[in-house]
């Protein structure tokens, strides 16, 4: 099963989000953030042999796109502050 990170989002807590966010360029997510994902929306994603699962083309779009608009409200904000 696909994970869909986009239809889930919602369901994820600020520090999964924020993990994916920091790591945009991650195309399979280690075992510990998957069980993460899992834990949150109750989907079992198809993971390998060592319990690592692949993003799909569309997840790794959302997390880039999610992660620039993030940049620039951060960017805001640390100028802002220092």
């Amino acid at each position: 099963m696909e994970l869909n990170i986009k239809d889930h989002w919602d369901q994820l807590a600020p520090e999964t989000k924020q993990w994916l966010l920091n790591n945009p360029g991650c195309v399979v997510l280690p075992r510990t953030v998957a069980e993460i994902i899992h834990r949150a929306t109750g989907i079992t994603p198809d993971a390998d042999q060592h319990g690592q699962v692949s993003l799909s083309a569309e997840d790794v779009r959302f997390i880039h796109g999610q992660s620039e608009a993030g940049a620039g409200t951060h960017r805001t904000e640390t100028t802002a502050t220092g």
